[in-house]
C-alpha cells in the first residue's frame, strides 16, 4: 500500500517535496513488506476439498441415499446412509470424487 502512496505523492506534490515523499514512501514500503511477510508465513492453507470436511451443508433434494446438498451457495451432489428431507442441516464426513459423504447433523437443543 505505501508503495502506492509513494507514487501518488510523487505526481501530486510540488518539487521537491514529491520526491521526498516519494523516498519516504519506499523507506517505509520496505517494513511493511516485512510485517507481511511475518504475518501470513506460518498460516496453513486452506484449500481444496479437505476443506469441506466438517461443513455444515442443508440438502436440496431427497438423501436416499443420493441426491443434493446446498453448501456454501453451492450445490454438490452427496450421499447419506441414513438418508435425509430436504431442508435438513447435513455434516460432510467425507468425499468420493466429487460426491459429498454426509451424515445427518445433530440435534441441537435450546
Amino acid at each position: 500500500m505505501l508503495l502506492v502512496v509513494a507514487f501518488v505523492l510523487l505526481l501530486v506534490l510540488p518539487s521537491p517535496w514529491n520526491v521526498i515523499g516519494f523516498v519516504a514512501g519506499l523507506v517505509l514500503f520496505v517494513p511493511e513488506v516485512g510485517f507481511w511477510n511475518r504475518r501470513v508465513r506460518h498460516k496453513p492453507i486452506e484449500s481444496g476439498a479437505e476443506t469441506l470436511i466438517g461443513a455444515k451443508a442443508v440438502v436440496v433434494s431427497p438423501l436416499r441415499p443420493a441426491g443434493q446438498v446446498r453448501l456454501d451457495g453451492e450445490i454438490w451432489e452427496a450421499r447419506c446412509e441414513a438418508g435425509a428431507d430436504p431442508g435438513q442441516t447435513v455434516t460432510v464426513v467425507g468425499r468420493d470424487r466429487l460426491t459429498l459423504i454426509v451424515e445427518p447433523a445433530p440435534v441441537e437443543g435450546p
